[in-house]
């Protein structure tokens, strides 16, 4: 019997080892750690992996997540400094970085973190205009992350991002901001159609400006060729009209009786081309212009006559001259409507 007891005894002392081992013996998960308490008293801090305590006078205080976490901000009144009322609501992100300061320097975090942010938000946003309010929301979410992580920073979290997730006026100020957004536009349309206006008369103009300067570089060039063409034929004038001088004072009468047909025939050919002209009167006779055009002919003879007459044919020819056109000198001018003598 003795032996039989010894066994219980020995059974219940392994028994109990192992009860004492188990109990001192404990496994943290990735992402957590546990604050370790001896009476009461905080002591250490347990990392991730086996850890070892003493059973019945340690026990696990606080079991922290040291991840990052996220925790979402109710929606809320906020009234700006312009006296607008908005709801805003946001999200805060932090995360433990000293378990024991977040388990015994602050009762219930959570709770404190959401008070803190939603405190701050009505801070900041109440010391900022509307307009100010809806387009600079990266200089609330900077100020919030700043006053917050600081005021935060004893209980041994770091607020790692506040973000203000939607910022709602009341309807009557959207539709007034509507219209407002609307007159600013159609102010920058009339504003652009203004400008495209002002900006299309100007290339007209300047289109205009340059027409003209081409137009009268033109009339330049063609009036100095004009007056080049008039010098020109001038100059030739003169020079034939020197030349029927030397020749008449050659003593060489066809060379006037050349020229006196050929102003003849320029003003019967501009009487004939007169537009209001439909009947011609001819005060004189058609012979007149047909012996002139004899005279010419006969210039003609002697100018490109046979190469092969000898020069003192030629100037028989020209001392000839006047007799023949003597006989053929146009007769005196009569009424072209009278009845030609007999005979001719």
């Amino acid at each position: 019997m003795d032996f039989a007891g010894l066994d219980i005894v020995v059974i219940a002392l392994v028994v109990l080892v192992i009860l004492i081992l188990f109990a001192g013996i404990k496994t943290i998960p990735q992402g957590y750690q546990y604050t370790v308490e001896r009476f009461g008293r905080y002591t250490r801090t347990l990392q991730p992996g086996l850890n070892l305590i003493i059973p019945f006078i340690d026990r696990i205080g606080a079991k922290m997540n040291v991840m990052e976490q996220v925790l979402d901000i109710p929606t809320q009144e906020v009234i700006t400094r312009d006296n607008a009322s908005v709801a805003a609501d946001g999200v805060a992100f932090y995360q433990v970085l000293n378990p024991a300061q977040a388990a015994y320097q602050v009762a219930n975090l959570e709770n404190a973190i959401l008070n803190l942010t939603m405190t701050n938000i009505r801070s900041v946003m109440g010391s900022m205009d509307l307009d100010e309010l809806l387009s600079n929301r990266d200089v609330i979410n900077d100020k919030l992350l700043r006053v917050v992580d600081e005021a935060a920073n004893p209980w041994g979290i770091k607020i790692t991002r506040v973000e203000i997730k939607d910022i709602a006026p009341p309807k009557d100020l959207v539709d007034s901001m509507g219209r407002q957004m609307k007159a600013e536009r159609e102010k920058r349309a009339q504003v652009l159609e203004a400008e495209g206006a002002r900006n299309a008369q100007i290339l007209r103009a300047e289109g205009a400006k340059q027409s003209a300067i081409l137009e009268a570089e033109g009339q330049r060039e063609a009036a100095f060729r004009d007056a080049e063409a008039r010098e020109r034929l001038a100059e030739a004038e003169a020079k034939a009209t020197k030349m029927v001088s030397e020749a008449i004072a050659a003593g060489d009468v066809q060379a006037i009786n050349y020229f006196i047909a050929q102003k003849y025939t320029e003003a019967m050919a501009a009487i004939g081309k007169a537009p209001n002209s439909k009947i011609v009167l001819m005060p004189m006779e058609a012979s007149s212009l047909i012996g002139s055009l004899g005279g010419i002919g006969a210039i003609a003879k002697e100018v490109f006559g046979d190469g092969s007459a000898p020069a003192g044919n030629a100037q028989r020819i020209r001392q000839s001259t006047p007799a023949t056109t003597t006989t053929a000198a146009t007769p005196a001018f009569r009424n072209p409507f009278d009845t030609p003598p007999q005979g001719s």
